[in-house]
């Protein structure tokens, strides 16, 4: 029988999106495991993250609703070879939350329940320093007097070290270029008194960039007396995707087929990352393990060269049969001849 995922996340089967996230939202912070120490936190944590990603989702809902677990997984009866009839959950309920929050651990970086709350109802990065405030005292005089506009004071200023967090971006994104709108909640000494104020950086993600990329946001972290305002450094993390991996800028797909497709030869309609589908012959050779195939130009650009692109490789996964008749076996060494090194 397969996964309930309606019963996961709590809710009923007729729950509309906003229900679905504030759902994951809820739980996906009880049972992280950077809070939840129970044995089986990790579990329950992972299956949050795939029931989100299945019914967060219209096509892979609509077939689970209509086929269940087995179907979304296995494949849907008269869909061969589409994208959705054969789903494979990507298994890193990190990512999930990383993806969905802004930030793969954010309990490290918030002060107060009431700011942890409001995070996850924005679903973005939030960076707040409430405990400053008792820090630097509440009297103007006392800001003022170590304000960073001070000009007796400027030269002897430090700069915090940078913030530092990962932005997950999805080889969609990678492949055309994206704007990722970011919010930020911080201290502001501009009026010379201290003050939040929240603030929308936006990134744009560039086609091609890699895995590591970094985008610095100069002196945009809390302004605290006496120092300067620390950098706030995006780091561009890729997505795991379902049905590709990256690889420079080649990326990998790989094919299941049967071992009777693989030695008589077969069709195959392989995704791309534009959407569209290569029909590939597989005729010609017998198909091993190492077998490769190579479809010029439809990887992800170059970076420097965006009208260029890399390749996309489709390598296979061969499933061979459990148990052979004897007859069919016989029938076998007698047509296959023996290798030898």
């Amino acid at each position: 029988m397969g996964k309930d995922f309606y019963g996961i996340l709590g809710i009923s089967k007729d729950a509309n999106d906003d229900e679905i996230r504030k759902a994951y939202r809820k739980l996906a912070l009880k049972y992280h495991p950077d809070k939840n120490k129970t044995p089986q936190a990790e579990e329950r944590f992972k299956q949050i993250a795939e029931a989100y990603e299945v019914l967060s989702d219209k096509k892979k809902r609509d077939i689970y609703d209509q086929y269940g677990e087995e179907g979304l997984k296995g494949g849907v009866p008269g869909t061969r070879g589409e994208s959705n009839a054969s789903y494979t959950y990507h298994g890193d309920p990190r990512a999930t939350f990383a993806q969905f929050f802004g930030n793969a651990n954010p309990f490290g970086i918030f002060f107060g329940a009431e700011d942890l709350g409001r995070m996850f109802e924005q679903q973005t990065i939030f960076m707040t320093a409430d405990d400053l405030f008792a820090q630097v005292g509440s009297s103007s005089g006392a800001f003022r007097s170590h304000s960073p506009h001070n000009k007796q004071n400027r030269k002897r200023l430090v700069q915090d070290p940078p913030i530092e967090y990962d932005l997950y971006v999805s080889l969609e994104e990678i492949n055309k270029g994206c704007v990722k709108n970011m919010k930020i909640s911080r201290i502001s000494m501009a009026t010379g008194r201290p003050r939040k104020e929240e603030k929308i950086l936006n990134i744009t993600v560039k086609p091609g960039w890699k895995s590591g990329t970094k985008i610095t946001f100069q002196k945009e972290g809390d302004e605290i007396p006496g120092k300067v305002a620390a950098d706030i450094i995006f780091i561009i993390k890729d997505k795991p995707h379902p049905l590709f991996k990256r690889e420079g800028t080649d990326i990998r797909y790989i094919a299941k087929i049967s071992l009777k497709q693989a030695l008589c030869g077969t069709t195959l309609k392989v995704p791309t990352l534009q959407g569209d589908k290569i029909t590939l012959s597989l005729f010609s050779e017998v198909i091993t393990p190492n077998t490769l195939r190579r479809i010029s130009g439809r990887g992800l650009p170059f970076h420097k060269e965006p009208q260029r692109h890399g390749d996309l490789l489709v390598s296979f996964d061969i499933k061979f049969p459990n148990k052979l008749q004897n007859s069919l076996k016989e029938i076998l060494e007698k047509m296959l001849p023996n290798v030898t090194d």
